[in-house]
C-alpha cells in the first residue's frame, strides 16, 4: 500500500488534512486503529457518556499515580474511532480566546497569532446560531463543520446565565466572537440532532472525491531513511507491513499517542530512547514533554423542582428518548445538554479569562451516574491555564504497549489557589436570586466545606481530568532545543515528516480542544500544499477595560 500522504489518526486534525489535501487532488492514504463510528452510542448528541467508557471507541489510558491527587490513577480518554475524540467528546465548540494564539506566537510559533488564526476557524465553521445573537462577521457561514447551540429548554439553563449577571459578570451572546468573557449559550458541534464529528465533517466528504482512502490497522512506527520519512509501518490482521508515503508522513494522532510514536520511530530525548534500544534519528528532548490539561471539580446542587433532567433518568424514558432520536432526529436526545456556559477571571489584573464554567441540568459524573440526592444540577469548573507540566514517556520500545503517562496535576503551588477561587466562585453564582427557585442544599462539596483545608481535600479527592491534553510535540522555532515541530508543523531534524494536533500546542487554549485541533488540521494542510496561508483578519477581540483593578 502506497499514497503521496499517509496520515496517521483519522482524529480531530487528521480528519480536516485529509479532506483539504484530498479536495487539492492529492493522493492520501489514512491509518486508523479503530473501528466504525456508526451507531446511537456514537451519533446521538445525549449518549455522550456511552463511547468515552466504552474499550471498543477508548484507547484506554489512564495516568501513573498522581502525587498530589492522593496517588489516584486518573482516567485519560482517546478516541480509538474513525473521528478520534471528536467522536466520544462532549461536542463542546470553543475556539479559544484570542490571547491564547497571541501567546503561542510570543513562544515561537510564528503565524499563529489570533490574527493568522482566525480566517482558519472562519474557513472550517458553518455556523447556525446567528439567528440568536452574535455578529456573524466573526464567525464562518459555509465550512464543513457545522455549529450549532441547543434548544435552552430547561429553565435551569437561563437561571445560570441571569445569575452570572446579578454576581456583577458580563454577558455574551458569542464566545467564539469578540468577547469571549462572560455568561451566556454554549457552541455545539451538533447538527440536524446528531453528533457532527471530524469524520461526518471532513472524511466522509474526502473519500467521495476518490482521493483519499482509509485503512484500518495499528501504526507502530515511522520508516525513516537517510533522514527522511518514507512510510509507517503498521499492523494489520495481525501482519506486520509497511505503507511508504512518496511525499510525506503526518502525525495526527493525539497528545498521547503522537509523541509515542516519535519515540518509537527514533526521535526524542536520546537518552531516553537509549534506555529503550531505540536507534537514534533526531535528539529532541521536547518529545513528551510540556504535557498539559485542565482539570476540573463538579460543583453539586440539590434542586427543589423537579426541573431537571434527571426525571428523564429512567429506563422507560431513556427507551422514548431514544426512538425519538432514533425514528426522527428530535427530542432530548439531540442535544449535549451542555447549553450554558461561562469564561471569567479570576482576579482583578488577570487580563482574560482564566476560569471556564460548563452548566448542566442534573447532577451527574462523565461515566454517567447520577448523584443519589435525585433532582439536582451542576457546574464543572476549573482552571484554564495551569502551570502544572507532564510527561509522555516510554515503558518499552514495543509498539503494543502504552506509554507513561504523568500529568503532574496539582504541582503547582498556585493551583491550589485557583481551584479554591474556582469554588468559591462557582458557590457566589449558585447563591443568586436567579436559583432562589430551584436552590436546595450543596450535595458536592457540601456546606460543611469552607476552610481552605477542607477545600484542598476535597480537590484532592474529586478532581477529574476535562480530557484536553495538549502540548507534547510542542511548536517553536527550529532552533529552539526543546520545540519539536517548526511553525509549519515540521518535525525538526527529519524531512518529510510533520505533526498535526493538539501535541503541538504551545500552552493549552482556553475551552475545550476540539475546535482549536481541527484549526490545526485546517491550517497545517495548507503548509502542506504549499500554499499562502490565509490574510491575517483584523478583528480586535473584547478585553474589559478594568481587567487591572476588577475582577468583574
Amino acid at each position: 500500500m502506497n499514497a503521496e500522504y499517509v496520515i496517521i489518526g483519522a482524529g480531530s486534525a487528521g480528519c480536516a488534512i485529509a479532506y483539504r489535501l484530498a479536495k487539492a487532488g492529492k493522493d492520501v492514504l489514512v491509518i486508523e486503529h479503530g473501528g466504525t463510528d456508526a451507531g446511537p452510542f456514537i451519533q446521538m448528541p445525549a449518549a455522550l457518556s456511552y463511547p468515552m467508557n466504552m474499550k471498543t471507541y477508548d484507547w484506554g489510558f489512564q495516568t501513573e499515580p498522581e502525587p498530589h491527587l492522593d496517588n489516584r490513577k486518573l482516567a485519560t480518554p482517546r478516541g480509538k474511532v474513525i473521528g478520534g475524540s471528536s467522536s466520544i467528546n462532549g461536542m463542546v465548540y470553543v475556539r479559544g480566546h484570542a490571547k491564547d494564539f497571541d501567546h503561542w506566537a510570543d513562544m515561537g510559533a510564528q503565524g499563529w497569532a489570533y490574527a493568522d488564526v482566525l480566517p482558519y476557524y472562519k474557513r472550517m465553521e458553518h455556523w447556525h446560531a446567528g439567528l440568536h445573537g452574535g455578529d456573524p462577521a466573526w464567525r464562518g457561514k459555509d465550512g464543513p463543520l457545522h455549529v450549532t447551540r441547543g434548544p435552552r429548554r430547561n429553565p435551569l439553563v437561563k437561571a445560570f446565565v441571569e445569575a452570572g449577571k446579578q454576581a456583577g459578570y458580563q454577558a455574551t451572546d458569542d464566545y467564539n466572537g469578540e468577547q469571549q468573557e462572560g455568561f451566556g449559550p454554549f457552541d455545539a458541534t451538533i447538527y440536524l440532532g446528531r453528533r457532527w464529528s471530524a469524520a461526518n465533517a471532513y472524511l466522509r466528504p474526502a473519500q467521495k472525491t476518490g482521493n483519499c482512502r482509509v485503512t484500518r490497522a495499528f501504526a507502530r512506527r515511522v520508516i525513516i531513511e537517510d533522514g527522511r520519512a518514507t512510510g509507517v509501518e503498521v499492523s494489520r490482521r495481525g501482519v506486520t507491513e509497511v505503507i511508504t508515503a512518496s511525499k510525506e508522513v503526518i502525525i495526527a494522532a493525539s497528545a498521547i499517542n503522537s509523541p509515542k510514536l516519535l519515540m518509537l520511530s527514533g526521535i526524542g530525548d536520546a537518552a531516553h530512547l537509549a534506555q529503550h534500544g531505540i536507534p537514534v534519528v533526531a535528539d529532541r528532548p521536547g518529545v513528551g514533554q510540556n504535557l498539559q490539561d485542565h482539570l476540573e471539580l463538579y460543583i453539586q446542587q440539590a434542586a427543589t423542582k423537579p426541573v431537571t433532567l434527571f426525571t428523564y433518568w429512567k429506563l422507560f424514558w431513556k427507551a422514548l428518548i431514544g426512538a425519538q432520536w432514533l425514528f426522527g432526529k428530535r427530542g432530548l436526545g439531540t442535544s449535549n445538554h451542555f447549553e450554558s456556559a461561562a469564561f471569567v477571571r479570576s482576579k482583578a489584573g488577570v487580563e482574560y479569562p482564566d476560569i471556564q464554567f460548563h452548566f448542566l441540568p442534573i447532577a451527574i459524573r462523565y461515566d454517567g451516574k447520577v448523584a443519589a440526592e435525585g433532582h439536582g444540577f451542576q457546574a464543572h469548573v476549573g482552571p484554564m491555564r495551569s502551570a502544572s507540566r507532564g510527561a509522555v514517556t516510554l515503558k518499552s520500545g514495543d509498539p503494543d504497549v502504552a506509554p507513561e503517562i504523568r500529568f503532574n496535576y496539582m504541582s503547582d503551588p498556585k493551583d491550589w489557589e485557583d481551584f479554591r477561587t474556582c469554588i468559591r466562585l462557582t458557590r457566589e453564582v449558585f447563591a443568586q436570586e436567579a436559583f432562589a427557585p430551584f436552590r436546595g442544599h450543596e450535595i458536592q462539596p457540601g456546606a460543611a466545606v469552607e476552610s481552605d483545608d477542607a477545600l484542598d481535600d476535597f480537590i484532592r479527592e474529586h478532581a477529574e481530568s476535562a480530557y484536553h491534553p495538549c502540548g507534547t510535540c510542542r511548536m517553536g522555532a527550529a532552533d529552539d532545543p526543546l520545540a519539536v515541530v517548526d511553525p509549519e508543523c515540521r518535525v525538526i531534524g527529519v524531512e518529510g515528516l510533520r505533526v498535526a494536533d493538539s501535541s503541538i500546542f504551545p500552552r493549552i487554549t482556553n475551552g475545550n480542544l476540539n475546535a482549536p485541533s481541527i484549526m490545526v488540521g485546517e491550517k497545517a494542510s495548507d503548509h502542506i500544499l504549499g500554499l499562502d496561508p490565509l490574510a491575517r483578519a483584523n478583528e480586535a477581540p473584547w478585553i474589559h477595560p478594568d481587567w487591572q483593578t476588577k475582577q468583574r
